[in-house]
């Protein structure tokens, strides 16, 4: 199953977080924290603004975002959870690894 979000909505994957620390310690799923960043698999066509006219996306498949920890709505596809979320609930993107 594929998902086409709709106007200024984004699909976007969670990244997984690290699960051990500097110092090699193996950290429990219960004791991580979700991680913020994720990675955009589908965008919509663009914000309808007032005046009608349709402003594109600044964001694209592919890309590394951040996100708030609270940001978007879960949705399970094909056992995967995803996030849906507004243009506007991004922060940022990650250029350069």
């Amino acid at each position: 199953m594929s998902l086409r979000p709709l106007h200024d909505r984004v699909i976007v994957k969670r990244l997984d977080q690290e699960t051990k620390t500097a110092s090699g310690i193996v950290l429990p799923d219960a004791a991580t924290e979700k991680p913020d960043q994720g990675e955009v698999l589908a965008v919509g066509n663009g914000k309808i603004l007032d005046d009608g006219k349709v402003r594109p996306l600044a964001v694209k498949v592919g890309d590394r975002v951040l996100f708030g920890k609270y940001s978007g709505q879960a949705v399970k596809i094909d056992g995967q959870e995803l996030l849906v979320m507004r243009e506007e609930d991004l922060f940022a993107v990650v250029e350069g690894k």
